[in-house]
């Protein structure tokens, strides 16, 4: 798989239904594990529920419009979200600062987003790191969303059992519709069990407000130059080692550029930034997405059109995913991801002179540490790069290391 194909674009033809399962589930993913945290980040900073609405459109329109755009131009899979640790970061750094200070902060973050992609200096990073630890970086940060599957078996054993059995059992006959029947299983089952509610439900059009921006140093300080470093070490660095473990080669530089011209341009509208995904894009990446690797570009085109309608409501959106169980959610992005998982720890553990640093790299990401307010994905990929420069210091490799 290449960033370039002379065939001519056919994304409806190229899609199937598994496509379109996969584009639902990663956005579904992605909302639903930190769409809590921006109406928390905006209530401690004492934001109007106009301005959270906004924010919560700013961001579906520009990963929308990125996500179909990207995926279209390079015809591979590649998924926009917001940041995660970022709005985790906003809860505490929004309420020090004015809101317009805060968009400030917001636009300092893109430039430097933007900065990095037109200079090529976070491309020329990430292509100095092996296959393998950038395969290890991928398991690494799934296996905690994978591992939740069977957690929350503790506490909905019936849902979660017969989604996992259902999958089980459609894979050996179906495979590509795995995940589709064990939504449908697990929706069928929550309904029976009356785990559905949407009582709090209300169909809302979110209204974008724009907001002048003001800039100081407190925000640059406390917001711009954080988000900056989780938007790059989490998010971005992740992102494209999701891509590269899948087989796609699609250049770093305008992707990154891309993602900061668009948080830059919707930053007034309270957008704090978007980047490359991770998890939901892994879903979009894997064989559950689509058997053929050269149409699962489609998955992510779908995402990205789910997206732009979730933006339109934004102001409904905790209502809606606040109907399905959590566990319903938790165990389908797991069974989505399997396939990732399975193929990341297989090339990380491809090369024998690189399987302990990879070692080092899966556990490192996947203990989930946080050091100096920087997560473990980064910290996964130090420790791994360190582990194989010691390790094949002056071109010798310890026996004892191979296996």
């Amino acid at each position: 798989m290449t960033d370039a194909t002379p065939l001519r674009l056919r994304p409806l033809a190229d899609s199937s239904p598994s496509a379109v399962v996969a584009g639902f589930i990663a956005m579904m993913t992605g909302y639903t594990s930190t769409l809590v945290l921006m109406f928390q980040a905006g209530q401690a900073a004492g934001l109007t529920s106009g301005q959270i609405s906004s924010w919560i459109w700013a961001l579906s329109i520009g990963m929308a419009i990125c996500s179909i755009g990207l995926s279209l131009r390079y015809r591979t899979p590649i998924t926009i979200a917001w940041s995660t640790p970022g709005a985790a970061l906003l809860i505490t750094s929004l309420g020090g600062v004015s809101y317009p200070e805060a968009i400030g902060g917001y636009i300092t973050c893109a430039v430097l987003v933007i900065m990095c992609g037109v200079t090529g200096s976070f491309e020329r990073l990430v292509k100095r790191i092996p296959a393998s630890l950038a395969s290890a970086l991928l398991a690494g940060i799934l296996f905690k969303i994978c591992s939740e599957i069977f957690v929350a078996a503790q506490h909905q054993t019936g849902l979660v059992l017969g989604m996992f059995f259902t999958y089980l059992i459609v894979k050996r006959v179906a495979p590509r519709y795995a995940v589709l029947g064990a939504l449908l299983i697990g929706t069928l089952i929550s309904g029976l069990m009356g785990l559905l509610d949407f009582n709090g439900f209300a169909l809302e059009v979110a209204v974008p407000e724009w907001t002048t921006p003001s800039f100081s140093l407190a925000a640059t300080i406390s917001i711009g130059i954080p988000l900056f470093v989780v938007a790059m070490t989490s998010q971005n660095m992740p992102g494209v080692a999701v891509l590269r473990a899948d087989g796609y080669t699609v250049p770093a530089s305008p992707l990154i550029t891309t993602t900061g011209v668009a948080s830059l341009l919707l930053a007034p509208f309270g957008s704090h930034g978007i980047n490359l995904a991770a998890i939901s894009a892994a879903i979009c990446t894997g064989p559950h997405a689509h058997e053929d690797p050269n149409k699962r570009y489609t998955a992510a085109v779908w995402c990205g059109i789910f997206y732009g309608i979730a933006g339109i409501f934004g102001a409904t959106l905790a209502g809606l995913f606040a109907a399905f169980p959590k566990e319903l959610v938790l165990s389908i992005a797991a069974l989505a991801l399997f396939g990732s998982i399975m193929n990341g720890l297989t090339i990380a553990m491809n090369e024998s002179k690189e399987r302990e640093a990879a070692l080092v790299t899966f556990m490192v990401t996947a203990s989930g540490m946080t050091l100096f307010s920087v997560g473990s994905a980064f910290w996964g990929i130090v420790a791994g790069v360190l582990t194989l420069m010691i390790l094949s210091w002056k071109g010798k490799y310890p026996a004892s290391a191979t296996v």
